[in-house]
C-alpha cells in the first residue's frame, strides 16, 4: 500500500509520521507525477487558498480531481475538507468531489483552537479526541454523504461518502491512529486498483 501525502503546505510531516507508525509506505506528493501509483492521497491541514492556488499552479487540480471521480480514496483533514468541499461560501479553488458546504474558520483565530473527546461510533466505543485549529465545519449534507462525527450542538465535523472522507479536525495531532486505520480500510476496500486510475490522470 501506498498513500500519497499532498505535500505542498500545512501539516503533512504529522500524517507521515502516523502512517509510518503504523507501518505504511508514504509518498509527499509535490508534483502531478507523484500521484502515479499511490493507492491513496491524505490532504492535510494548512491554508486552504494557498494549496488550492498551488494546486493549479502545479496543474495539479485538475488530475486529483479526475482521481477522487474515478474512486481514489481521498482524506481531507481541515483545509483538506474544505478543498474537497462543493461550496466554502468564498472564491477560491475547490476540488469539488464532495457534496457538502463548509464555513472556513468557523470557531474563530488561531487563538481559538481547542481539544474535545468525540464519540465516533466508526470507530470504535472510545471517544476521538480531536484536536480544532482554525477549523471549519459542514453546513449542509448532499445527498448520500453520511456524517461520522458532530459537537453536542449537532454541527457536523467529519463526514464520508464512498471513497472521500473529511475530518474539520487533525486526527494526526494527536496519538490515537484510528482515524487512519479507518482511512486505510477505504483504501483496502476500493474497487479498482489506483496504479491504472493514476496513470490515466497523469494522460
Amino acid at each position: 500500500m501506498l498513500i500519497g501525502v499532498l505535500a505542498l503546505q500545512g501539516a503533512f510531516i504529522e500524517h507521515e509520521r502516523v502512517l509510518a507508525r503504523l507501518g505504511v509506505e508514504a509518498r509527499e506528493v509535490r508534483q502531478r507525477k507523484h500521484l502515479d501509483g499511490i493507492d491513496g492521497l491524505i490532504i492535510p491541514g494548512g491554508e486552504s487558498t494557498t494549496i488550492g492556488k498551488l494546486l493549479d499552479v502545479l496543474e495539479m487540480t485538475e488530475p486529483v480531481r479526475a482521481l477522487g471521480r474515478e474512486g481514489l480514496p481521498i482524506w481531507g483533514t481541515c483545509a483538506g475538507m474544505i478543498l474537497l468541499a462543493r461550496e466554502v461560501g468564498r472564491p477560491q479553488t475547490v476540488l469539488g468531489l464532495l457534496d457538502i458546504v463548509v464555513r472556513r474558520n468557523a470557531f474563530g483565530s488561531q487563538l481559538d483552537s481547542f481539544e474535545i473527546d468525540l464519540p465516533i461510533p466508526a470507530l470504535g466505543e472510545a471517544p476521538f479526541r480531536a484536536v480544532f485549529i482554525r477549523a471549519p465545519l459542514i453546513e449542509h449534507l448532499g445527498p448520500g454523504v453520511t456524517p461520522l462525527a458532530a459537537l453536542e450542538d449537532g454541527t457536523i465535523v467529519s463526514a464520508e461518502r464512498d471513497n472521500l472522507l473529511v475530518t474539520s479536525f487533525h486526527p494526526e495531532l494527536t496519538g490515537d491512529t484510528r482515524f487512519h486505520e479507518y482511512f486505510l480500510s477505504k483504501v483496502e476496500g476500493a474497487p479498482v486498483g489506483a496504479n491504472g486510475r493514476a496513470a490515466m490522470a497523469r494522460g
